[in-house]
């Protein structure tokens, strides 16, 4: 049995990915773990696990040990609220990544993300149920005297999440409601048998922090500080001493000692993983090495009759060929000793579809197009040899990250792409996601709309703020590069207290967006091994990763990028009107030479 003087663990965590919500940054959350000697700390975004990955690992490497849960939307007796499900194991974490996506897949436009309670009891295998508080599934149902269907849930859940391993959570934020529903809690945890545990709802780290996640919360809700008729949050939501909670929950020690007993139930964490690629290798070839390896040079070999040799002429008896060759195995030796065929081969795959079905494609930009590799698999137009480029810009030995293609798609046809791409790879393709942060003048904004400040007012400040996406600038930087903020500041209480709010919610994630270009493409059924997002009302044919590139990276899916490129499409036309008249004429067999053009 673990020591019962164990300190209290804050379970509950809400980072910046609860959005609008937690204002915490995991960077942050270490260095406080790290400086106060945190032994485990529980993650329990709102919705997501879009920080789970990322928790995990910054956690784990100053010595504190992340639990890794979430809470989601319960559907049920109709109610729809949060409960909060952590992983006991790596059973438990694809369960809960089953259940993340769910709530998202299968949400319509007018539903909030939730899942059914069928759902979630089949899928229950090692995870751990939390009731949550008196804003959650559990007590909305109380509040609205429905206890006959809670208790029946209730007992449905036990029957189910055997090994205790659903707990009747008590939480003490000194909130209106909440101490009848604790009265409540804990007659229902006597009459159905059900173990108690104490935990606090943390939504940042400092008692300091109050007012301005106050004004962050408004933010999310567009809604004024002001307001009288709107919900607030006690001031309680901190991290605090493990002392000051031990002594709020002394009287249901069972509630503290399962507290304390939670990290021992949880031995998982998510970690990084090795890059996993759709196998595309044939039978033909055994491999896709193999397969890369006759491509290439069936590939080259075209090449050649097409553009080198002339009157018969063999490719083999070119002058050139021999040096192409050599180019090429070179090519190959370090594309399969990095263990990167199959990313060639898929995007070429994809690229030669696209060709084929008359989507326009871009000839190749950046350091790809020094490959000879992706010339031969007609992925790019470009002979990197003939113009002198270097494949070793684009890919060594020495290189630690992927090779990244960028390719644009005509504007109007790229969708097609995607279409192919989810026939072709079943439930293993998806956007990246995205997160809107509130940076300098985002937050400038935002602060003075939520504290009242009139919208002349707030804009005349934020001009104040250089706008330069190229080479942003923190908020601290432009203040101590600008006299008249720093002027303004001393001079004006509304400006000194619309700017000290404003740094401390600088940089929080402000909404949820999609990543232009970014596509994962894995070699498995992506709910497996990550949570995906899908906003309900998007036209978007695929859904999101709820890892950002980062972490999707990290969790070892490879990014290919599609760009949509409306040159692409005005040029697709432009060659359609001239070959009304030329039948013969193709753009990329323009002379680059004709002196007359």
């Amino acid at each position: 049995m673990p020591d019962s003087n164990n300190n209290f663990n804050n379970i509950k965590v809400h980072t910046q990915y609860s959005i609008c919500e937690g204002a915490i940054k995991i960077d942050e959350l270490a260095d406080y773990c790290k400086a106060n000697k945190i032994k485990s700390l529980g993650l329990a975004d709102s919705y997501n696990l879009c920080g789970a990955l990322e928790f995990s690992e910054k956690l784990s490497k100053v010595g504190t040990q992340p639990i890794i849960g979430t809470q989601i939307n319960l559907k049920a007796k109709g109610v729809i609220g949060k409960v909060t499900l952590y992983a006991t194991t790596e059973a438990g974490y694809k369960n809960l990544t089953k259940l993340s996506s769910k709530s998202y897949l299968d949400s319509s436009e007018i539903d909030e993300p939730a899942c059914d309670i069928n759902d979630l009891i089949q899928n229950n295998k090692d995870l751990i149920l939390l009731t949550g508080n008196y804003l959650n599934f559990f007590g909305k149902l109380y509040y609205k005297n429905k206890s006959k269907d809670l208790e029946e849930i209730l007992n449905t859940l036990k029957k189910n999440f055997n090994d205790n391993r659903l707990y009747i959570e008590i939480q003490r934020h000194n909130e209106d409601q909440e101490k009848n529903f604790e009265n409540y809690l804990l007659e229902i945890s006597k009459k159905l048998n059900l173990p108690l545990i104490a935990s606090q709802e943390i939504f940042y780290l400092n008692q300091d922090m109050y007012e301005a996640h106050d004004a962050l919360v408004c933010i999310g809700e567009k809604n004024f500080v002001d307001d009288k008729n709107r919900f607030k949050y006690s001031e309680e939501h901190y991290l605090k001493s493990t002392n000051d909670l031990k002594t709020l929950y002394s009287d249901i020690p069972e509630a503290l000692e399962n507290n304390y007993n939670l990290p021992f139930r949880c031995s998982f964490r998510p970690t990084p993983s090795d890059p996993i690629l759709p196998n595309i290798s044939s039978e033909k070839d055994g491999s896709a090495d193999n397969k890369l390896k006759r491509l290439s040079n069936e590939g080259l070999l075209k090449k050649f009759r097409t553009i080198f040799c002339r009157d018969g002429q063999k490719p083999e008896d070119h002058e050139l060929y021999s040096q192409y060759t050599k180019r090429l195995n070179h090519e190959l030796d370090i594309i399969i000793e990095m263990k990167y065929s199959s990313y060639f081969l898929i995007v070429s795959d994809y690229i030669i579809w696209a060709k084929n079905n008359e989507i326009p494609v871009g000839p190749g930009r950046g350091s790809g197009a020094g490959s000879l590799v992706a010339w031969c698999l007609l992925i790019t137009d470009v002979d990197p040899i003939k113009y002198n480029l270097i494949f070793e810009r684009f890919l060594n030995p020495a290189r630690i990250s992927m090779p990244d293609f960028d390719i644009d798609f005509c504007e109007e046809k790229r969708d097609l792409v995607f279409e192919y791409l989810t026939n072709k790879y079943k439930d293993s393709v998806a956007h990246i996601i995205t997160f809107g942060k509130l940076k300098a003048r985002m937050v400038i904004r935002d602060v003075g709309r939520v504290i009242g400040l009139s919208y002349g007012f707030v804009d005349s400040i934020a001009k104040l703020i250089p706008f330069d996406p190229s080479r942003p600038k923190s908020l601290i930087e432009c203040i101590n590069s600008e006299p008249r903020l720093q002027q303004l500041i001393k001079d004006d209480a509304r400006v000194k207290k619309l700017i000290d709010l404003s740094l401390k919610l600088e940089g929080l994630n402000r909404n949820v967006a999609t990543h232009a270009a970014g596509v994962v493409i894995a070699d498995r059924k992506l709910t497996n091994s990550v949570p995906l997002y899908k906003d309900a009302s998007s036209e978007l044919l695929l859904p999101s990763t709820q890892f950002d590139m980062y972490s999707a990276e990290n969790a070892g899916l490879i990014k290919f990028d599609f760009l949509g490129l409306k040159t692409l499409t005005v040029v697709d036309k432009a060659q359609k009107l001239i070959q009304k008249k030329n039948k013969k004429f193709l753009v990329d067999k323009i002379d680059y030479d004709d002196r007359e053009v």
